[in-house]
């Protein structure tokens, strides 16, 4: 199982959100290469990067930091998120280097979209599943759709996506732990690859994952708790190893 760290960026720089809300942001790093750098020293062998401004915008907005890191770290795959609603964006970021494209927002409200982009682009595509309570939340988790995330993402595998992230907002950036139960029920409704996402706090979540990592859980995502020192990066990579 890869341990994933998380880099939101918000005007240039590296912060953590609480559920999503950009007013509720705290801000690490004005130097996001630099902090991808210390990831990758640590044993990170994928980045997950997040346009939050782009997010809300509807189009890239941190493309120049983003095409940065990448260029940094050419050997560490990266997958990026946050305002990617076209084909140019998508073919942008495969030519800067990004390994993996995140569909969020667009997956839910144009689900065609999905079905093109993933014949266009084989084996690029991850499909974004944020969800509280079993139902798809969207427009950067200000709204609840009425889909539920089994359904949608079962769609999305017959569309040819490489993997799902699946994100509970109600423990994202919250330090309350992986909603572990949710995550796994999810991962063996379907045959492509579960990202988790949302809550991870410390080894015991790892440690929790890893033991429902043969539904097809391949990796986790951590954000806050690694700012924060609950969880040490490298060691926590080595147990997700393991698994």
């Amino acid at each position: 199982m890869l341990l994933i760290p998380a880099i939101d960026l918000k005007e240039g720089k590296c912060v953590r959100l609480r559920q999503g809300r950009m007013e509720d942001d705290t801000v690490f790093s004005d130097d996001p290469v630099a902090v991808a750098g210390k990831w990758v020293a640590a044993g990170a062998k994928r980045i997950h990067l997040v346009d939050l401004d782009g997010a809300f915008a509807g189009k890239p907005k941190n493309a120049a930091v983003i095409h940065a890191i990448v260029n940094a770290y050419p050997d560490v795959p990266v997958q990026i998120g946050g305002g990617i609603r076209d084909e140019d964006t998508i073919q942008g970021y495969l030519d800067a280097g990004v390994q993996y494209v995140i569909i969020g927002t667009k997956a839910v409200s144009e689900p065609h979209f999905v079905r093109d982009v993933a014949l266009e682009f084989p084996g690029h595509i991850i499909v974004g599943l944020d969800a509280k309570d079993g139902k798809v939340a969207v427009d950067g988790w200000s709204k609840l759709s009425r889909h539920d995330v089994i359904d949608l993402a079962q769609h999305f595998e017959e569309d040819g996506v490489e993997a799902i992230i699946y994100t509970d907002i109600s423990r994202d950036g919250m330090m309350s732990g992986v909603n572990v139960e949710a995550t796994a029920k999810l991962a063996r409704a379907i045959r492509i690859p579960v990202i988790a996402s949302g809550g991870i706090t410390n080894m015991d979540d790892i440690r929790a994952l890893g033991a429902v990592a043969d539904d097809g859980i391949i990796g986790a995502i951590t954000g806050r708790a690694i700012y924060e020192g609950t969880l040490d990066f490298a060691e926590a990579e080595k147990l997700a190893e393991s698994f």
